[in-house]
C-alpha cells in the first residue's frame, strides 16, 4: 500500500475534525478518531516512526484544513498517553515510535503464531520474527525491533518463552514454551 492509495476516514473530510473542540466528551471522541487515523496510516503503510512536522495528516488540502502546531501536539500527547506511540526525542517531541500494536497484544500474537506454526519446543531467531517468511501477514511483520523484544520480554515474564544470545542481535534465538 502507498500513502496515494490510502484510504481516509469519512471525519477526515469534516472541517471541523481539524480545529480541536471546545467541549470535552466531543474532544474525546474527536482525539480517539485521531488515533486510530494514525495508527491505522502507520500501520497500513508499515512506517515506524512518526516525524511530526513532516507528517501528512495534519493537513487536508482537499478541504483546505489543517491542525495548526498547538492541536497537533495535542493530538500527539493524547496518542502517546493511549499507549500507541512513544517519544524518541521526549524533550523535544519531534519523532515519535509507533507501536503498531501494544507490547502485551503483539506478546499474545506472537504465541499464537508460535503455536499455529509449530515453533512451540522450537528455536527461531529474532530476524524470523520480523522479516521471515513464515510471519508474511502477521501483525509482527517488519515490527520494530525493540518493540518485538518488550513483547518477547512479557512472554518470558510469563514463562512462555526464553530468548539467548546470538552472534548478532538478530540471531538472538527464542524458544517457545
Amino acid at each position: 500500500m502507498t500513502a496515494e492509495n490510502f484510504e481516509y476516514p469519512d471525519f477526515y473530510q469534516f472541517p471541523p475534525s481539524f480545529t480541536i473542540q471546545p467541549v470535552l466528551a466531543t474532544r474525546e471522541k474527536q482525539l480517539a478518531l485521531w488515533r486510530e487515523l494514525i495508527l491505522k496510516y502507520h500501520t497500513d503503510l508499515r512506517i515506524k516512526t512518526l516525524v511530526v512536522h513532516e507528517c501528512p495528516l495534519w493537513k487536508n488540502e482537499t478541504i483546505g484544513r489543517e491542525l495548526n502546531e498547538a492541536e497537533v501536539n495535542a493530538v500527539m500527547e493524547d496518542f502517546c498517553k493511549s499507549g500507541h506511540g512513544e517519544w524518541e526525542d521526549p524533550g523535544t517531541k519531534t519523532r515519535c515510535r509507533i507501536l503498531w500494536r501494544k507490547p502485551e497484544q503483539l506478546a499474545s500474537d506472537l504465541y499464537d503464531w508460535a503455536e499455529k506454526n509449530g515453533f512451540i519446543n522450537s528455536v527461531c531467531t529474532v530476524y524470523e520474527l520480523h522479516s521471515g517468511e513464515d510471519v508474511n501477514g502477521m501483525s509482527f511483520q517488519g515490527a520494530d525491533e525493540q518493540l518485538l523484544r518488550r513483547a518477547l520480554a512479557v512472554l518470558e515474564s510469563q514463562g512462555r518463552c526464553t530468548v539467548f544470545k546470538g552472534e548478532t542481535s538478530s540471531e538472538d534465538g527464542i524458544k517457545f514454551f
